[in-house]
């Protein structure tokens, strides 16, 4: 006879997955494997799509990342002059579209405060008939070591609400910036806005964060060089592609990692013939599963 009770295998399935996650979450010793074992199984039993796999890991991952790891680094820097008048750095903020920027007096070590565009408005539109002045209306810098944790600076980013920090070494000087954005883009990915440039969605290179890039695998070895400052030979192969499938010795899987030089490479997209898609990270992976292999 029948038991109308007992539970389907597909209940069965959904029962054991729930549990399982939920054991990650209690107070017994857990490896961070078992987390990722899970979460790539909720993937293969369509309990979560491979957008909300990839967000999870990007969360696993900014744990492990320090802010030096994703900053802009001090020479990308786009500053302002204190002593600078509009006229002067109005085409620059123009040009590159950003909405906060350090203010400087005599160099980037030099840090006097963040000048936020929407403080010019009111000057722009006559709102106001005081006369600009930056010292006036720039707000405090905020300083982080570059030790700091990125998962703490997200929670400060929240919890006091300032959008850009200026990153020092330690010895004090200025190494870098880093705003929320370069740490939500660890997580979710790229975020674009109205300011980028359509053409960057056909480039074969696409910036993911500070750290990490989206790479096709027919790029040639030469476009890669120029624009890692490497120099893979192309004596061999012709593409990444070619070269990431000879450093595992076997055609890989999407998922697996792979060391070459000082880059790191993830595929994260691949058929049985060929590797379609990489991502490419300057900080490397997370080392704590069994897909990375090192060259």
């Amino acid at each position: 006879m029948s038991d109308d009770n007992a539970p389907s295998s597909s209940g069965s399935a959904r029962k054991s997955w729930a549990t399982r996650l939920l054991q990650s979450f209690t107070a017994e010793p857990n490896t961070r494997e078992e987390l990722v074992d899970i979460i790539q199984d909720a993937e293969l039993r369509d309990l979560i799509d491979a957008d909300t796999k990839e967000m999870i890991e990007g969360v696993l991952d900014v744990a492990k990342l320090k802010v030096r790891d994703i900053m802009i680094p001090r020479s990308q820097m786009i500053t302002i002059d204190k002593n600078a008048s509009v006229a002067e750095f109005l085409p620059m903020l123009v040009d590159s579209g950003h909405s906060r920027y350090p203010v400087v007096s005599d160099n980037k070590d030099q840090i006097e405060g963040v000048l936020l565009v929407k403080d010019l408005l009111p000057f722009g539109f006559q709102i106001t008939n005081q006369p600009f002045s930056i010292g006036e209306v720039m707000r405090p810098a905020v300083i982080v070591p570059e030790s700091k944790r990125v998962d703490a600076l997200l929670k400060e980013f929240r919890s006091k609400r300032y959008h850009m920090a200026i990153v020092v070494d330690e010895y004090g000087g200025v190494s870098g910036l880093v705003t929320i954005e370069d740490i939500l883009e660890e997580i979710v990915g790229e975020i674009e806005d109205e300011t980028d440039d359509n053409e960057n969605e056909k480039a074969s290179i696409k910036r993911i964060s500070a750290s990490r890039f989206s790479v096709k695998a027919l790029t040639t070895i030469e476009e890669f060089n120029q624009f890692f400052n490497t120099e893979f030979p192309d004596s061999e192969y012709d593409t990444v592609g070619g070269l990431v499938a000879s450093a595992f010795g076997h055609l890989p899987s999407t998922g697996e990692m792979v060391e070459v030089g000082e880059l790191a490479f993830k595929v994260t997209s691949a058929d049985r013939r060929r590797i379609q898609q990489l991502q490419v990270s300057l900080t490397g992976f997370p080392q704590d599963t069994d897909t990375k292999t090192e060259t």
